[in-house]
């Protein structure tokens, strides 16, 4: 391995073909830029330099080796500027993990947003719950994690971290659309306790199954929960294929079926949409990322009646 110090002594030697002038180039003494030569030969097992007149020239082997050096030290000095961009510059790449919800509803109009005014910034983007997220994040594995706080049962903080809301998401009430209390235009917590309903939740490793379970237990409601699928949209074709009854956010609200009456609830349910990062990596990147999200969110102004 040639080290760059004797990299930098042969690119200075080959543009100023004399040892004086590639020493004064470098603010090194003339026998320190000879010794980094006579290492350099070392390393290479060749002579790179030759007598010539009064200085000196390249030999075949050192002619080759000093264009080698010359695409190794623009590369660093590529290397040097991007670093020191990601303190003043948008630059990539930013690694953010999001919950889906927020994948399909923020995600599109914000990515837009960056890539027209940070051009230079490569966003890698990938969808996961806050128990895969925030690790990662801790770990160095991603910049940004999106995640969701459910009423009473927020996603952890982990330590040395920032955050900052989003934005906040209405949970409605679904149901079959023949069914008594989906004619009514707001529900009670508490009539539910005698409802007779079924229920779908999301997958029982995930705080949004938990919370849901929580939340009913809360009004003496022990929920009979059978069926956990991921997925929103799966949730709503069950509640109007199969009778169920489901919670789902208006935040990426999918399609819903004719089947299936969204209905407010008394009180309102909600979460709220975090952004998180490691207070120790706040780049401009990252506040990029997160003014971005930020917008998408205030723009969506998602509705005030269930649908």
């Amino acid at each position: 391995m040639f080290g760059i110090a004797r990299l930098q002594a042969l690119h200075a030697v080959a543009a100023h073909r004399t040892v004086g002038r590639a020493a004064a180039a470098l603010h090194l003494t003339p026998s320190a830029v000879s010794q980094q030569l006579a290492a350099l030969e070392r390393e290479a097992g060749a002579a790179l330099t030759e007598p010539a007149g009064r200085g000196i020239r390249l030999t075949a082997a050192g002619l080759v080796l000093a264009d080698h050096a010359s695409g190794v030290l623009d590369r660093l000095a590529l290397a040097r500027r991007d670093l020191d961009r990601l303190d003043d510059d948008v630059v990539g790449p930013l690694r953010i993990g999001a919950i889906p919800t927020t994948v399909h509803a923020l995600a599109p109009a914000s990515l837009a947003r960056l890539r027209s005014a940070h051009p230079d910034l490569t966003v890698l983007l990938s969808d996961g719950e806050a128990e895969q997220t925030l690790p990662a994040l801790v770990n160095g594995d991603l910049d940004l994690a999106v995640v969701e706080n459910w009423d009473g049962l927020p996603a952890p903080v982990p330590a040395r971290t920032s955050r900052t809301e989003l934005c906040d998401d209405v949970m409605d009430l679904a149901l079959p659309r023949e069914h008594p209390l989906a004619a009514t235009g707001s529900v009670a917590l508490s009539d539910l306790a005698g409802a007779d309903l079924t229920w779908v939740a999301d997958t029982s490793s995930t705080r949004a199954h938990d919370w849901l379970v929580e939340r009913l237990r809360r009004e003496g409601l022990e929920p009979r929960v059978t069926c956990t699928v991921c997925g929103f949209a799966i949730h709503l074709e069950l509640v109007a294929g199969a009778g169920l009854a489901a919670m789902i956010p208006r935040l990426a609200r999918p399609p819903i079926p004719t089947g299936v009456r969204m209905v407010e609830t008394d009180p309102v349910l909600t979460r709220t949409v975090d952004a998180v990062w490691r207070t120790d990596r706040e780049t401009p990147a990252v506040r990029a990322a997160v003014r971005a999200f930020r917008v998408t969110a205030a723009a969506r102004h998602p509705a005030h009646s269930p649908g």
